[in-house]
C-alpha cells in the first residue's frame, strides 16, 4: 500500500434521502471495562519498533493513536500460523477471504477520524477486531458490524478476552449502518464499496468524520475522509489503497 495526497475536493451529497430500513438485528455487547493496561510481553519491543518504523516514520503523529498502537497486542488478533508476522508491515489473512490491515493503514485511518475520548464511533467490517481494539483503547465507544458470522463471533470473543470494553459487536450487513445508536461522531469502513453507502452518510453527526476506501474490486481504490459541514459532505483524498471488497447480504 502507498499514500499520496491530492488537493482538497469538496463533494456535496443529498443527505435527506433515507434508504429503506435495514433488517432488525440484535447486538452483542461486551462487558464495559477499563481500557487495556499495557503489560510487558514477548511482543512489546516488536510493537514499539512497529510504531517507530512503520507509523511515525510515515507521518502519523497523533499521540493518542501512537499510544494505542503501542498498547494493543496485534498478535492477539492474528491467526496462530502468522504470529511471526504479527507486527510486519503488511496485511495478513484472517480467513473467509478477509485480512487484518497493515498497521500503518490502521493508524492512518484512525488519525484521520480526529477522535476524542468519549465519542461514539461506528466501524463497518469488524474482521479480526484489531481496529475496534485500537479505537476502544483511545477511550471511544465502538459499535462494530461484521457480516460474516464466524468472524463476528471470533472477534467478540477475542476482544472480550483481551479486556476491551465499550465495544458492541453486531453480525449484520454493514451497508445499513446501525440506526439504533446513530448519529455517530465518526464512521470508519474497513472494506471497499464502489460508492459511499447513503445510510452511513445519514448516520453521521454534524461535524462528524467518515473514513472509507472507495473503488472497484481488485483494483487500487481511493481512501476518502468525509466531513459533514452544514449538512453536506466535504471530501479529502487521502491517497491510494487496496482493500478487500465490501460484502453485502446475498453476495
Amino acid at each position: 500500500m502507498f499514500r499520496h495526497f491530492l488537493p482538497l475536493l469538496t463533494i456535496t451529497l443529498l443527505l435527506g434521502c433515507r434508504a429503506a430500513a435495514p433488517p432488525e438485528a440484535t447486538p452483542s455487547a461486551l462487558t464495559t471495562q477499563s481500557p487495556l493496561t499495557p503489560t510487558p510481553d514477548s511482543f512489546t519491543n516488536a510493537r514499539v519498533n512497529m510504531v517507530a518504523s512503520q507509523i511515525e516514520a510515515r507521518g502519523v503523529s497523533d499521540p493518542l493513536v501512537l499510544e494505542a498502537m503501542r498498547a494493543v497486542p496485534r498478535h492477539f488478533f492474528v491467526p496462530d500460523e502468522y504470529l511471526d508476522q504479527a507486527y510486519a508491515d503488511h496485511p495478513l489473512p484472517i480467513g473467509y477471504g478477509q485480512t487484518i490491515s497493515q498497521p500503518y493503514i490502521v493508524a492512518l485511518m484512525t488519525e484521520a477520524l480526529g477522535l476524542e475520548a468519549g465519542e461514539r464511533v461506528l466501524e463497518i467490517g469488524t474482521g479480526s477486531g484489531y481496529q475496534a481494539a485500537v479505537l476502544a483503547e483511545m477511550g471511544v465507544e465502538v459499535y462494530t458490524i461484521e457480516i460474516i458470522p464466524e468472524l463476528a463471533a471470533r472477534a467478540e470473543e477475542d476482544l472480550k478476552e483481551a479486556g476491551f470494553g465499550n465495544v458492541y459487536v453486531l453480525n449484520a450487513d454493514g451497508y445499513w449502518g446501525w440506526e439504533e445508536f446513530a448519529p455517530f461522531d465518526a464512521v470508519i469502513v474497513t472494506a471497499a464499496p464502489d460508492h459511499l453507502p447513503q445510510p452511513l452518510a445519514n448516520q453521521l453527526k454534524e461535524n462528524g468524520r467518515l473514513v472509507i476506501p472507495i473503488g472497484p474490486i481488485g483494483a487500487v481504490q481511493t481512501l476518502w475522509l468525509f466531513e459533514k459541514v452544514g449538512g453536506e459532505l466535504q471530501a479529502t483524498n487521502l491517497g491510494a489503497v487496496q482493500f478487500v471488497p465490501f460484502t453485502r447480504s446475498g453476495d
